[in-house]
């Protein structure tokens, strides 16, 4: 039961369902972290969001949950008196669109890779929780989308959104604030954990890792990167994720080519010597090695 119990709490966290009564926000508090330049990074309850400040507008990167919307514009009003004028998206989970309609409601543009609009204008169904999430209402779903990349020339900097993937998802975005030199990776990158792939959402591991290498060729030795959740980063800790990610890949990925079953890669334990630093977060080792397992007897498949 308790194991069940900590599934549902998951799906709630990353998917916006509301599992659990709408109070848990009651004492959450949104706290703002200089990044570099005029960006910040804010965190509260869902995913990190990042604030580009100045003159000619607000420009926020994902918006966490609908209760939280008014202390996080309290929040980001306490950074700048220039109103919101764009919300990008850096996937659809609810965790990081949940503030769409309330934002867009007050006149912010929300903007996302074209699967993003799709998934929250359809119902979706999340395997790894059997959860299934029920369409946004119009008024949150991004009114602007993109195939590949759309870039903002906004407060001085040079913003490309690029498209990543599939990886977390099929709508994933890394966002690239140039002059800053500052990189929002949205849920490619969990600091600190193993990351939750989205499979039923178009998801692979595969995807993780090259979105991952996207990122870090983008990146200088200054380089600060934002995670979808986690502490503020840098290139050289993604690279040891990234790093990891690939090294249990390719440990399981022997196991499915051996004839492995799911439940033998399980009881292998292949991530046991990682679990210390990465198994301690919501994406337990088991949970963590059957995704990835999932992932990869998918891909051997098709080929």
């Amino acid at each position: 039961m308790k194991k069940i119990a900590a599934i549902a709490a998951l799906a709630a966290s990353l998917i916006g369902t509301p599992i659990l009564a709408e109070d848990r926000f009651a004492k959450v508090e949104i706290s703002s972290e200089p990044v570099a330049g005029n960006v910040y990074m804010l965190q509260g309850a869902g995913g990190n969001i990042a604030v580009l400040v100045g003159e000619d507008g607000t420009f926020m990167v994902d918006d966490q949950y609908a209760p939280l919307t008014a202390k996080i514009q309290k929040a980001v009003a306490g950074l700048a008196d220039q109103p919101l004028r764009f919300v990008i998206n850096t996937h659809w989970h609810g965790d990081h669109t949940g503030g769409n309609e309330n934002l867009g409601k007050s006149g912010a543009l929300i903007v996302a890779h074209e699967n993003v609009r799709k998934r929250m204008n359809t119902e979706q169904f999340i395997e790894a929780f059997k959860r299934k999430v029920e369409p946004s209402p119009p008024t949150a779903l991004p009114v602007i989308t993109f195939t590949d990349a759309t870039t903002f020339y906004w407060n001085g900097d040079e913003v490309m959104v690029q498209h990543v993937g599939p990886a977390h998802t099929d709508g994933d975005s890394i966002v690239h604030f140039a002059k800053a030199d500052v990189i929002h990776m949205g849920d490619i990158y969990f600091n600190g954990t193993y990351p939750f792939i989205d499979l039923s959402s178009g998801g692979s591991v595969d995807g993780v890792i090259e979105a991952m290498d996207t990122a870090l060729a983008l990146s200088g030795p200054n380089t600060k990167i934002i995670p979808g959740h986690g502490r503020l980063s840098s290139p050289a800790e993604l690279k040891v994720q990234r790093d990891m990610l690939e090294t249990l890949r390719d440990r399981i990925q022997k196991l499915v080519d051996s004839g492995k079953s799911r439940d033998q890669v399980l009881a292998a334990k292949p991530t046991k010597d990682f679990d210390e630093q990465y198994g301690k977060g919501f994406m337990t080792p088991d949970i963590w090695t059957g995704i990835v397992y999932d992932s990869l007897a998918a891909k051997s498949k098709k080929s």
